[in-house]
């Protein structure tokens, strides 16, 4: 059987900017790599396309992940905070593309389920929604994954501190785990030293 030979990235942008017209809010193409950025109200529709139409037929979504632009290139990013981004795999063309949405309220984050577009999506959109609190609309189990039931707070936030709010440990003689504040102390980390190439060789 022959493999499909992949169309060049510059052809397959030009495909997608056919396909998708006016939806395409910013189109890159970078270290060979395809992204495009669409608006949150055309994300479902933008998906259902890039499934759909030939010269497209994204089949498959191998990945789908939140992030958090708050502390971008040191906090000079001025635009919307949360993203989600999915990556998107033609197998019968041989072909990917990163689809990129923007939640529009940096307060209360949402943005259409792919849950229905491709099934893959569930446990990529409950990690998002767990880790940085982005809400799928129109997902059907949209409920943590990674962390506790009680958990208060999204861990890959990047306001969120790095030793959580709570620890968990077994009290003996209450014979639980029980939930108490973290008694870490932050401390300052010694940096690296960086010797001179002589150091600890004989002269």
């Amino acid at each position: 059987m022959l493999s499909v030979l992949p169309v060049s990235v510059q052809q397959l942008g030009k495909t997608v900017a056919s396909v998708l017209g006016d939806k395409v809010k910013n189109l890159k193409i970078a270290f060979g790599e395809l992204t495009i950025t669409v608006a949150a109200s055309d994300y479902l529709a933008v998906a259902v396309l890039l499934r759909d139409i030939e010269g497209c037929k994204f089949e498959q979504l191998v990945d789908l992940c939140g992030l958090d632009y708050s502390e971008y290139k040191d906090g000079q990013h001025d635009g919307l905070r949360f993203c989600v981004t999915s990556h998107l795999l033609s197998v019968s063309l041989n072909q990917r593309v990163r689809l990129k949405v923007f939640c529009p309220d940096d307060d209360f984050p949402v943005v259409d389920s792919l849950n229905d577009v491709w099934n893959s999506a569930n446990w990529f959109e409950r990690e998002a929604f767990d880790l940085f609190g982005i809400i799928f609309e129109g997902h059907n189990d949209l409920r943590r994954i990674l962390t506790d039931y009680g958990f208060i707070g999204h861990p890959f936030r990047k306001d969120f501190p790095t030793t959580g709010h709570v620890e968990m440990r077994y009290d003996p003689e209450q014979r639980r785990v029980i939930y108490q504040p973290v008694t870490i102390e932050p401390r300052e980390i010694t940096p690296r030293v960086i010797r001179e190439n002589s150091y600890g060789n004989p002269v």
